[in-house]
């Protein structure tokens, strides 16, 4: 998929799961039991063990049903290497001009983490597609929308804060999607084994989503 294409999805869909698993074998497992639930847009986290290798394999399990990324990217070499092992886009909580060129580089939908105005104004101009305000729990959705105010053409996706109960008010900022972690899928979940809990939550997270937008 082209960027634009990608970045298409990512609006489409308004959400994105940010998967810091436990294990390569229960991270596929996460994923599975999300896909059960509706959502469809994964971002798998460098801090995964063996992130790569278990997006190559959710590649192959998933193809075209999943919109599959890697985030927390923190060194350059990471971006090429993420879009080798199969992911559409990238993702970092941070902006360093060396690893924001190699995203843009890569050719990927490029998302890059920022939070004052000044980084975000920089983060955009150095190339990224959307700005990851991180972490969005710091300012609540009151800070985003401040934000737009002098910058709304820039595309802003919250991650850290997201959570059921505020979707709504993020949503109403004007925000292209939204990035949801433990509050979505918790880690601990999956070590118990508890995937039809996950499943549960991402069946209302997307509903939130819908009803939020609608």
């Amino acid at each position: 998929m082209s960027k634009a294409v990608v970045l298409e999805k990512v609006k489409e869909l308004g959400l994105l799961a940010v998967i810091r698993g436990p294990s390569p074998d229960l991270t596929i497992k996460m994923v599975a039991a999300l896909v059960d639930g509706g959502v469809t847009g994964i971002e798998i986290t460098y801090s995964t063990p063996d992130a790569e290798d278990v997006v190559s394999k959710l590649s192959r399990i998933f193809g075209s049903r999943i919109l599959l990324g890697m985030g927390t990217l923190t060194r350059p070499e990471q971006a090429q290497s993420a879009r080798d092992a199969g992911a559409s886009f990238l993702v970092s909580p941070v902006c360093e001009p060396d690893l924001v060129r190699s995203m843009v580089d890569s050719g990927l939908l490029t998302m890059v983490g920022a939070f004052t105005p000044t980084e975000v104004f920089q983060a955009y101009n150095m190339g990224a597609d959307v700005i990851k305000i991180f972490p969005g729990s710091l300012g609540g959705p009151a800070y985003v929308r401040a934000l737009k105010g002098p910058l709304p053409h820039i595309p802003i996706m919250p991650t850290g804060g997201v959570s059921a109960s505020n979707l709504a008010e993020w949503f109403s900022t004007g925000v292209v999607a939204v990035g949801a972690g433990s509050e979505l899928c918790p880690p601990q979940l999956a070590m118990e084994g508890k995937f039809d809990q996950i499943t549960e939550r991402a069946a209302e997270f997307v509903k939130l989503v819908q009803t939020a937008r609608a």
